[in-house]
């Protein structure tokens, strides 16, 4: 009888134990896909946060070259004009934009500028669990937002699949 018994308790357990087996498979099988899924989910937001900081730098790269270039101009300018002006017009040189009102601009817009150079660099690349790492970003964005209204431009950020860039 108790043989009998133990092949009634095997069928009877056997919904049971193949319940078990499926869900430890299924569980392995998930575990599988969702750390794949999971790795290509981080690849690409990675990627598209990393294209949107590059161009940020490379815009803060370019516009602190113009800046420094358009500067040494107008000091150049100024200097040239202001004996000029003092001798053929017996009087002071005039505010222009190449003295202090445009001086006064520049060190703003130069200082916005340096203050987004800072932050970028200070963006924490390699470490995807960095706590604050949305935090910075927004504050990226933000002096990024400042320095275009600074700068009297208008720059439309796309990502897409042809690529990513700044179009003005």
């Amino acid at each position: 009888m108790a043989g009998s018994q133990d092949m009634f308790d095997a069928i009877v357990m056997a919904d049971e134990r193949f319940h078990g087996e499926g869900y430890q498979e299924g569980y392995e099988e998930g575990s599988t896909l969702g750390i794949i899924e999971g790795r290509q989910h981080g690849t690409l937001h990675g990627a598209k946060i990393g294209s949107e900081i590059g161009c940020y730098q490379g815009f803060a790269f370019a516009w602190r070259c113009l800046l420094h270039t358009c500067a040494a101009e107008k000091d150049r300018e100024a200097a040239i004009a202001a004996p000029m002006n003092r001798f053929a017009l017996g009087r002071l040189p005039r505010v222009t934009e190449g003295s202090r009102d445009w001086q006064g601009l520049r060190s703003k817009k130069m200082k916005v500028l340096e203050s987004l150079i800072g932050l970028i660099e200070k963006f924490p690349y390699d470490d995807p669990t960095y706590d604050k790492l949305h935090e910075d970003l927004d504050r990226i964005r933000g002096k990024f937002k400042q320095l275009c209204s600074l700068l009297n431009v208008q720059p439309d950020f796309k990502i897409s699949v042809e690529g990513s860039g700044l179009s003005f």
